[in-house]
């Protein structure tokens, strides 16, 4: 595929990346290896509903490149189809669970060819069995894709991390949650083994007479049957005098109790900053916004970062330019909150008209009312000079008049007196 040219060797470049990766060594002297927790922290209900839901929310954010039009490709770009496998939605999506996964997440650069290195799409890779190597002074990121490896400089790549603190190049592992994850297993197996025992033992009978074990077993089989089948719905049981005992067992498997669960669903929650109303979709509108600020703003400007230097050029990031993940789609408050965030901002000349239909989710007026006003004349921001000097040119006016209107009155008021 043409868009993988930079980021596929072809077989004889793999050869080359064979031989030489004998040779590499690694920047901090040990294998950068990524793992997780057995694959288990995405197979667990309760982790992959907070993953899910902070995905889903930041799959929401809109990427944008502010300032300059030299950049007017890489915007339709980010903003549409990063590769030509997923749109944004679904790019933003995967690259924020890589990232909760495994604490660890890249964005490969797809370039046109290797004499341009023009950047014409934007995968997001998995952390999992990829490695930091070195090979003639340059540092090398050879990640996995469909259990193949490539390569790419790593200066190319975008690197995103949670939980950075000891390694250099990576963000730790999710060990701490491990402990909780196991008492998660341990709960489910419990629950189920305490239906499965429920339904085990339910009667204890002694026959008077001793018996072989066939004969035992058969017995069991003819009491089980004719007894304590779905036929006896009268639900008495009746038995000869064979049997010189009969009691009912009472099995009360043991559950893990409403306290302790909540107390695992916490720790849960706790590490992924997560709340049940959050999950559950029954969030108040401060909830949501303490949720927004304290989870998604945090990876929105960290993706923004990250875009901002792979893709802008030193010289245009000390003008201003940068990437934005807006938030204009993640809205979770009221009719009146929404009424009252737009009059204040668009009257103020903060939004335009367009970015108020945006919080409104209604489509764009058009390209022209990207203009900004503020109150009293609603004057476009770019004429304010020009307004404030035409009113001073008319108030000139207006007081030149005025004392030429009181100058033509004296005179006539002296006119008529001489006569």
């Amino acid at each position: 595929m043409a868009i993988f040219n930079r980021l596929k060797s072809n077989r004889e470049e793999r050869k080359n990346i064979q031989r030489l990766e004998s040779t590499f060594k690694l920047l901090t002297g040990y294998n950068a290896v990524f793992t997780t927790f057995n694959g288990g922290l995405y197979e667990m209900g309760l982790t992959r509903s907070c993953i899910d839901k902070i995905a889903t929310q930041c799959s929401k954010l809109h990427p944008i490149i502010n300032g300059n039009k030299n950049y007017n490709n890489l915007n339709i770009l980010l903003q549409n189809k990063p590769n030509r496998l997923m749109t944004t939605q679904q790019f933003l999506y995967r690259l924020v669970t890589i990232l909760l996964v495994e604490n660890n997440a890249y964005i490969i650069p797809i370039f046109e060819n290797s004499v341009t290195m023009k950047i014409i799409g934007f995968y997001p890779a998995r952390a999992s069995g990829s490695k930091i190597v070195k090979y003639n002074g340059t540092d090398y990121l050879v990640y996995q894709i469909d259990n193949k490896e490539y390569a790419v400089e790593y200066d190319f790549a975008g690197v995103l991390r949670r939980h950075y603190y000891k390694k250099e190049y990576l963000g730790e592992s999710n060990s701490a949650i491990h402990s909780t994850m196991d008492l998660i297993n341990t709960q489910e197996q419990g629950i189920k083994e305490g239906i499965k025992s429920g339904a085990m033992i339910r009667f204890l009978a002694r026959l008077g007479v001793v018996q072989n074990p066939e004969s035992i077993s058969a017995e069991q089989k003819r009491l089980k049957d004719e007894q304590l089948s779905m036929e006896n719905n009268g639900g008495i049981l009746i038995f000869d005098s064979k049997y010189s005992d009969v009691q009912k067992v009472d099995s009360k498997p043991f559950i893990v109790d409403k306290e302790n669960m909540d107390l695992i669903k916490n720790n849960v929650f706790d590490y992924f900053h997560m709340s049940e109303e959050i999950l559950q979709n029954t969030a108040s509108e401060d909830q949501w916004n303490l949720f927004y600020e304290d989870v998604i703003e945090p990876i929105a400007i960290q993706i923004s970062q990250v875009l901002t230097n792979m893709i802008i050029k030193q010289v245009d990031i000390a003008k201003g330019l940068n990437v934005v993940l807006e938030s204009t789609k993640l809205q979770f408050i009221s009719n009146n909150t929404k009424l009252n965030v737009s009059q204040q901002l668009f009257d103020r000349g903060i939004l335009s008209t367009n970015q108020v239909m945006d919080i409104w989710n209604l489509p764009h007026v058009s390209e022209d009312e990207d203009k900004r006003y503020i109150r009293k004349e609603y004057t476009e921001v770019t004429n304010l000079d020009k307004e404030v000097d035409d009113n001073e040119q008319n108030d000139g006016n207006s007081e030149s008049n005025e004392s030429e209107s009181g100058e033509s009155s004296i005179n006539e008021d002296k006119v008529g007196g001489e006569s």
